[in-house]
């Protein structure tokens, strides 16, 4: 089969099916010539051209019609066409998101670890356990996550208390870094050691003080032990929970 399948989106664009792009070359070339044709006679305001893994060879012979990348995955190119020459094509994500947690315990001493990889000639400069989310993840999850992978204990989620904003954070794109309040529920440390050079329970007050803690750490732990934060909470007709997750403070 040649011909590529669309649907039309309420923006006027032209949503390709996947699984009518060809693996053969000489097919897609076909099927696509014609799309354009029709697109430019039907008011198409810009085409959404999804790419398989398996029709990849396709992509110089998309871009030679003026199909632009809009964002790629190990598994499909997304590419678009403004058919329309000053139509608007939203962007792909932005931002980078991570989370840091803030774990106290019963003798108010906070879990800290050191990065097994820094900076050459800087000391253990202790900091939050942390991390990026995974896709689909929420953000309290991902907290209680991280913490564990790293440091081997167990936590629930209290609040959250504090976010970051940094432009030009890395390939060019921005990252919102939360932090959270954490209580344990243990006390043994099992340190991630590929990624951990060190992992200890520090006196809050020690944490503050330290030298070698960047001033950014020592913000976000007073901001944690000082505030109240934002909880979790639910808003009707906002369902299914694995999909929505909102924090308010306590009304």
């Amino acid at each position: 089969m040649s011909d590529l399948v669309w649907s039309v989106n309420p923006f006027g664009g032209a949503v390709i099916d996947p699984d009518s792009v060809s693996s053969l070359v000489s097919e897609f070339e076909t099927g696509l010539m014609k799309a354009i044709q029709t697109w430019r006679t039907e008011d198409i305001k810009v085409a959404w051209l999804e790419i398989p893994k398996l029709a990849f060879k396709a992509i110089p012979r998309a871009s030679d019609e003026g199909f632009l990348f809009h964002h790629a995955t190990e598994q499909y190119a997304m590419m678009t066409l403004q058919v329309e020459g000053n139509a608007f094509v939203p962007p792909y994500a932005t931002h980078y998101i991570g989370i840091g947690g803030v774990v106290i315990n019963k003798d108010n001493e906070l879990l800290v670890v050191s990065e097994r990889y820094r900076a050459s000639g800087r000391g253990p400069g202790y900091k939050l356990p942390g991390g990026a989310l995974q896709p689909g993840e929420h953000l309290a999850e991902a907290a209680v996550r991280e913490v564990y992978e790293e440091t081997g204990i167990s936590t629930t989620f209290q609040a959250l208390t504090f976010f970051r904003h940094w432009h030009e954070y890395r390939y060019g794109k921005s990252d919102i870094y939360f932090v959270a309040r954490l209580s344990p529920l243990d006390n043994e440390i099992t340190m991630q050691e590929e990624e951990i050079a060190e992992c200890i329970w520090m006196p809050v007050d020690q944490f503050l003080n330290e030298e070698s803690v960047h001033l950014f750490n020592k913000t976000i732990v007073r901001s944690a032990t000082e505030n109240e934060g934002l909880k979790v909470t639910s808003i009707d007709g906002y369902e299914p929970a694995e999909k929505f997750e909102f924090f308010m403070q306590n009304l």
